[in-house]
């Protein structure tokens, strides 16, 4: 204070810090009041209280939506950041640099471009294209190949009910492992290259490599790809709403909270949707506190 540094930080924080008030935290205030509302959008408000919180937990859709969302919450992070990590430990300490250094496999550069190239891509975009990947017919790429392999009847993987999760599932991780290879990528790229060269003059293998030095040194990393990745799988919103059958179908076996809050918000029950919002939004920052406090360990200095 005395050599004036604060009102120089103030001025450079107010703008942001008042931005971020007005567009982020006051739609945040105003869903949260007009979720003890009934309104159509056409008509005037009417206070109602917990009633929309009432309707909500008595809705068989939100039940099944919170089931949907547990185990997109289950598989989505286990499987994307397991394959994540095996690519990225492949593309930098996979293979042997000049003179036995640590390095990645041959032509790990390319790989990098091809792993992140979903990433480039607008999720309707990767929707739209595995709405033909699945197509329940030959034209389908996979049923296509499997057709042609001898299989007698294609595979519904959209209209079948117990198909049509795993199948979202599939396409949530599809889209999601090039983002978390380069993340990990650049986890791994700042672990000092003696630490890996000292470990295999040990005799430490790959797999010895990987579990008793990689993964001890990225786990701050990890831990933040599996909360993000546990807020992907509480949206999951365009996905479903481009693929799924019958808007959350079939029978209900796709629907998630985002897909609900849609459905009220075309059926102009804007505190319904409100209501749905505030309960997407308390499950994301639970999840968020919960995984950062059970994932908590001390760090490892390098």
């Amino acid at each position: 204070m005395r050599h004036g540094r604060y009102p120089f930080i103030v001025g450079f924080l107010a703008t942001p810090v008042l931005l971020y008030a007005y567009f982020v935290l006051w739609p945040y205030v105003q869903t949260i009041n007009l979720s003890f509302y009934q309104w159509r959008g056409f008509t005037a408000k009417r206070w109602v209280g917990l009633e929309n919180y009432d309707r909500m937990l008595h809705a068989e859709r939100f039940w099944k939506a919170l089931e949907h969302h547990a185990v997109i919450l289950v598989f989505l992070p286990l499987l994307t950041i397991a394959i994540a990590l095996v690519f990225a430990f492949l593309l930098n300490v996979g293979g042997k640099g000049v003179g036995g250094k640590t390095a990645g496999v041959w032509g790990s550069s390319f790989y990098r471009v091809v792993f992140f190239l979903p990433q480039v891509l607008a999720v309707p975009v990767i929707a739209v294209l595995f709405a033909t990947v699945y197509r329940p017919n030959e034209s389908g790429l996979i049923n296509g190949v499997l057709l042609r392999a001898g299989l007698e009847k294609p595979i519904g993987f959209l209209i079948e009910k117990n198909l049509a999760l795993p199948a979202l599932i599939a396409v949530l991780v599809w889209q999601a492992v090039g983002f978390y290879v380069v993340l990990f990528s650049a986890g791994m790229a700042n672990i000092p290259a003696e630490i890996y060269e000292a470990a295999e003059l040990d005799g430490a293998n790959k797999v010895t490599l990987f579990f008793r030095v990689t993964l001890p040194l990225l786990w701050d990393t990890i831990q933040t790809a599996w909360v993000y990745l546990g807020i992907l799988a509480f949206d999951a919103f365009a996905i479903v709403s481009v693929l799924a059958q019958d808007n959350g179908g079939p029978d209900g076996a796709t629907t998630v909270l985002g897909l609900e809050i849609y459905n009220n918000i075309q059926m102009n029950r804007y505190g319904d949707a409100a209501t749905y919002g505030v309960a997407l939004c308390l499950l994301s920052l639970v999840f968020a506190a919960f995984t950062l406090r059970l994932t908590r360990r001390e760090s490892y200095e390098y």
